[in-house]
């Protein structure tokens, strides 16, 4: 089975310089995600799992460890120790990530957001525009919503958005924190059965969840992290 990201030894630490003490987030993870292969991430609020999806990402940059990801634009690269340029390529053509909150450039609307993240992915303007409105219909966002700013939309909708944004590229790894908190049942099931396709279809995924039945057919393998370590669990 082809691996497509090792992760070895992670850790991260923060330090608080008004209070001179340091904050261990987690601690030594380490684990294998195959090609299509989705895993899962369980574990008590604080205890660092966001943490570990942001050091994949490189929003955080990791203390110690490496997080090697197999792309297909530089071939193995410890993403810990990647240069900014390649890490802002990567992330508009091969890597995706969902969270709770939504972050978009000023001024634009959801429409533009959306079709922003399938031009990065390499479609045409043209497609792109296709891409985007499908993946709006999909995730229902009211067509009266397309053509204004997110700031006024309520947090479901601003979830949606995000959750639009990251698959209409279907990305190479799509790293997914929370994406059903503050959804109804009726779009888990849309978000869930989108994750599916996209599985099937290749893209390999890390997730965290609360909603145990959410996982249920999906995950390969479910890490429980606790105290800033993993304790790999039985798949759901």
């Amino acid at each position: 089975m082809e691996k497509i990201l090792e992760i070895q030894g992670l850790s991260k630490q923060f330090y608080l310089y008004e209070q001179d003490r340091e904050i261990k987030s987690c601690s030594d993870i380490t684990f294998t995600l195959n090609k299509g292969g989705f895993i899962g991430i369980v574990g008590t609020s604080g205890a660092g799992k966001s943490t570990v999806l942001r050091c994949i990402y490189r929003t955080y940059l990791a203390t110690t460890g490496k997080v090697v990801y197999n792309s297909l634009s530089y071939g193995k690269l410890d993403l810990v120790r990647a240069d900014e340029r390649k890490i802002i390529h990567l992330r508009k053509v091969e890597l995706g990530y969902v969270s709770q909150f939504l972050t978009i450039l000023p001024r634009t609307t959801a429409r533009e957001h959306v079709i922003n993240g399938a031009l990065d992915a390499g479609f045409s303007y043209k497609e792109s525009v296709e891409k985007a409105e499908e993946m709006l219909r999909y995730f229902k966002l009211s067509e009266t919503l397309w053509d204004i700013y997110p700031n006024t939309f309520s947090g479901g909708e601003k979830l949606r958005l995000n959750l639009a944004h990251a698959m209409v590229k279907a990305p190479r790894l799509l790293l997914l924190d929370e994406p059903t908190a503050s959804l109804d049942n009726d779009t888990k099931l849309l978000v869930k059965e989108l994750l599916m396709k996209l599985k099937k279809e290749g893209t390999s995924m890390i997730g965290i969840f609360h909603d145990l039945e959410f996982m249920e057919g999906l995950c390969d393998h479910v890490y429980n992290i606790s105290k800033g370590s993993f304790q790999k669990g039985e798949a759901l």
